[in-house]
Order: C-alpha cells, then structure tokens, then sequence
C-alpha cells in the first residue's frame, strides 16, 4: 500500500490518510484495511468518552455493524488527554460493543482534519472520502426537525448512487484546547 501524500486539505473522492493504532480492548494495532475485510466501505468517527456529545451515540454506534454488515466501523478515540484506562473503564461502563482505537496525540485526528468530537466519515475500501461531518443535527429522531446526515450517505453509497450532501458541519466537543492543557484549570 502506497502512502498517502499529504495535502494542504482532504478532498472528497480521494483516499483519507492511512493509520495503524492500538485497540483499547487489548493493544492489538489496526489499521483501517482491517476494518473493510470483505466490507464495501467503513465509516471512521473521530469519538471521545468524555464527549458528552458522543454520548448521545452509544445505541447507534453499538446497533451501527448490525444494521449495515457491508459497513465495517471504528471510533478513533483523540481527546488530548484522555488515556486508555479512561476509555476502557468508559466503555465497559456504558457497554459500548464497537471497536475504539486510541490516538493519544491526536495525531491522526489532524491529519484527517478533526477539530471536534463526533465527526465521521464514510470512506469505500479504497479509503477514498465519501462523506464527512455530523451523524445528524443532534436532535432526536422523534423529533419533527430531526435531520440525519450519515444514513442519507450510506444509503446512496450501498445503492450506487451518488451521495447528494457529501459534507455537513459537525459540532461537539473539543479534541484540543488550551483549557485542557493550563496547568490550573480557570
């Protein structure tokens, strides 16, 4: 597999960039091929445990490999700060079934260009961009303006189709910030 060259920003249609990180559930390294084995594509959500945000997610995301088999998944866990034991005692505690590998220097995080947790992206197994942003507008499906954002993607992806809105902003919590690095918090 050829590396990825690096660009001044990530274009839709191209490959996203390569990475290899430790699962939380045990230290083994993987990488996205992993997760599209046999798959036509994957969705990588850049997640944090701490994120109250991402919280808001846990059912979807445990109910995600369920309801599209032809989709692998994995949460790419980049918070400054937030260590594997916080993760995994997390995980544990609010049951979460999906695979999270651990990015601890949000390195990854800025090579994709994620400032904020949630924010997904739907890549085929070429790794080429499909889709990036919100799940949704963070309003509940029950709600009369509830919008999703990624559903409309995978469904125009797993028919062939093209994918009508590629990119939605997304929102949430911050992977860095001066507030999580002041040695006396304000």
């Amino acid at each position: 597999m050829s590396a990825t060259p690096v660009r001044e920003k990530q274009e839709m249609g191209l490959p996203v960039p390569d990475f290899t990180l430790p699962l939380i559930s045990g230290g083994e390294q993987r990488a996205p091929a992993g997760f599209l084995e046999e798959r036509q594509g994957a969705v990588v959500l850049f997640w944090s445990g701490l994120c109250s945000h991402c919280l808001r997610y846990d059912d979807y995301l445990n109910r995600f490999v369920e309801r599209h088999p032809e989709l692998g998944l994995v949460a790419v866990a980049s918070r400054y700060g937030e260590t594997a034991d916080q993760i995994r005692t997390i995980a544990a505690e609010r049951k979460l079934a999906f695979p999270i590998v651990h990015d601890p220097p949000g390195a990854v995080a800025r090579q994709w260009y994620t400032q904020q947790t949630p924010r997904a992206f739907l890549i085929d197994r070429d790794r080429k961009l499909l889709y990036r942003g919100a799940i949704d507008n963070f309003k509940f499906p029950e709600d009369s303006d509830y919008q999703a954002y990624i559903e409309p993607a995978i469904a125009s992806f797993l028919a062939g189709q093209p994918i009508a809105r590629q990119e939605t902003a997304s929102f949430g919590c911050a992977i860095q910030s001066v507030y999580y690095i002041l040695p006396n918090p304000l």
